[in-house]
């Protein structure tokens, strides 16, 4: 397992100190399920932004066969 140093002011150190102990963990378990799952966090807001942008894509593809549709409405009823 490697090491990783960390300096820290006195009261970021205080709060990991105490949430460790609130939470019967060590420190360094708390600071990787930390890691792990502000990875997570920033995977689904990843996933969010490509999921709007699909969206986007998808919404302006259909917005253009609307647009074909529409063009075709009076087809062949001028005369009825």
């Amino acid at each position: 397992m490697k090491t990783i140093t960390l300096k820290t002011d006195d009261i970021f150190f205080e709060k990991v100190s105490d949430l460790a102990k609130h939470l019967h963990l060590s420190k360094s378990e708390l600071i990787r399920r930390a890691v792990a799952e502000y990875e997570e966090v920033m995977q689904r807001k990843e996933m969010k932004e490509q999921m709007r942008k699909a969206s986007l894509r998808v919404r302006q593809s259909n917005r253009s066969i609307n647009d074909a549709f529409d063009t075709t409405l009076a087809d062949g009823l001028d005369n009825v």
